[in-house]
């Protein structure tokens, strides 16, 4: 089966400088990476002569264009390959007429035939190695190498060049990436519906500490007059700008639906619902917990998220773990999610978090689950701000974590 290529497409994408050649020695391709290296533009290359377009240097010592023609008529008259190591050909400098920029090459002509079994056409690929030529170890290795080991190594130092320049851009990307999404993440997070619980309520998000894994965590807290609130703590799957987007959506949709439907457990079916038609959103976990300040009663449903802990005043905790469902979106078809709830006494603390706060690497869930509640046992006396600090300097990851945290104390 042949397969559909689009060949223009391939050789523009490729970091490797390319031209075609037709018999009579006319261009009659160049990629992007070819004009980049030149300097050139297609209008000044396409169509003409080779010789006529890139015009040997009449005052180079060397007897380059020789040496070039030579190679193509080679080539045509073999109908094989051709390689040319360390080919001095300067090319006109850009914005000094009658001036040229010393370029040195590792070339290899490849002939293409027809249906006829001629050549047809000749690529060129051209490797700018000007910067190994110039280099000291260059300098150091010319006794040392035989012909074709200096043009391996020159071709090896050109594509080591290309990797780093292209790896440099990727970086730089991730991290105009990071910044932006971290900004986003921050813009949607800064408000919570806090008003009424000044002192009692601590929140914080910590940007994961390599662009790979931010913002995909969230938190939100909601007032429901007169006497109850809804708070949240999510996690997308997933990474930057997509992830944050997603996150945003979904944190709206909850915090809308918990106010028209004042259950958690119904709250987060709307949510599963929801998160089926956006991409991205289907393994997301939540957790949904409303308080009801008048009979000191917490309810709560989770999808697919580690539960949160009930940490009393004598510094026991309680898991929230009785109401735990799969990821949104994770079911086929509408199932209703389970809810449950349990009392607590004035001046309990409810945390809830994200994964990134106890998951490591290799550890399995219950050992990460006791590391938090111990932590949270040696400071159960603290305020929710002081709290929610000693948490995370207990945890390690008050500088940040492989992956990013969302967490909420409450003070009940």
């Amino acid at each position: 089966m042949t397969a559909d290529i689009d060949f223009t497409a391939f050789f523009d994408a490729t970091p490797s400088p390319y031209l075609m050649l037709d018999t009579d020695l006319v261009i009659r391709y160049v990629n992007t990476a070819y004009l980049q290296t030149t300097g050139l533009t297609r209008n000044q290359l396409i169509g003409k002569y080779f010789f006529d377009a890139l015009p040997e240097n009449p005052a180079s010592a060397d007897d380059t264009q020789q040496n070039l023609k030579a190679s193509l008529r080679r080539v045509l008259d073999t109908g094989k390959p051709d390689t040319l190591v360390l080919q001095r050909y300067d090319i006109p400098a850009l914005h000094q007429p009658g001036w040229f920029e010393e370029r040195w090459w590792s070339e290899i002509h490849t002939p293409i035939p027809g249906p006829d079994g001629e050549v047809k056409w000749i690529v060129q690929r051209a490797e700018d190695v000007t910067a190994f030529v110039h280099s000291r170890r260059a300098r150091q290795l010319t006794d040392e190498f035989t012909e074709g080991e200096k043009g391996m190594a020159a071709e090896l130092y050109a594509r080591a060049h290309e990797l780093h320049r292209l790896n440099q851009e990727l970086r730089q990307a991730h991290a105009r990436e990071r910044q932006v999404a971290v900004a986003l993440q921050e813009a949607m997070l800064s408000a919570p519906d806090l008003d009424h619980h000044t002192g009692n309520i601590a929140v914080r998000y910590l940007p994961a500490t390599t662009s790979l894994n931010v913002c995909g965590d969230w938190y939100d807290v909601v007032d429901l007059p007169p006497d109850r609130y809804a708070a949240a703590v999510g996690d997308v799957v997933g990474h930057g700008l997509h992830a944050a987007a997603v996150m945003g959506m979904l944190r709206s949709a909850l915090s809308a639906a918990i106010r028209a439907l004042p259950s958690p457990a119904q709250a987060l079916e709307v949510l599963g619902l929801y998160a089926r038609s956006l991409d991205g959103a289907t393994a997301a976990t939540a957790v949904k917990v409303l308080i009801d300040t008048r009979s000191r009663l917490i309810i709560y449903s989770s999808a697919g998220h580690p539960p949160p802990v009930l940490l009393h005043s004598d510094g026991t905790c309680e898991l929230l773990d009785q109401a735990t469902d799969p990821p949104l979106g994770a079911r086929p078809h509408h199932v209703p999610r389970p809810q449950a709830g349990l009392s607590y006494t004035r001046g309990d603390t409810l945390v809830m978090y994200t994964d990134g706060l106890i998951e490591r690497r290799d550890e399995d869930i219950d050992a990460s689950l006791a590391r938090l509640t111990t932590a949270l046992a040696k400071d159960s006396t603290l305020a929710p701000d002081q709290l929610a600090d000693a948490l995370l300097a207990r945890l390690d990851v008050a500088g940040g974590a492989a992956d990013d945290i969302a967490l909420i104390v409450i003070r009940l």
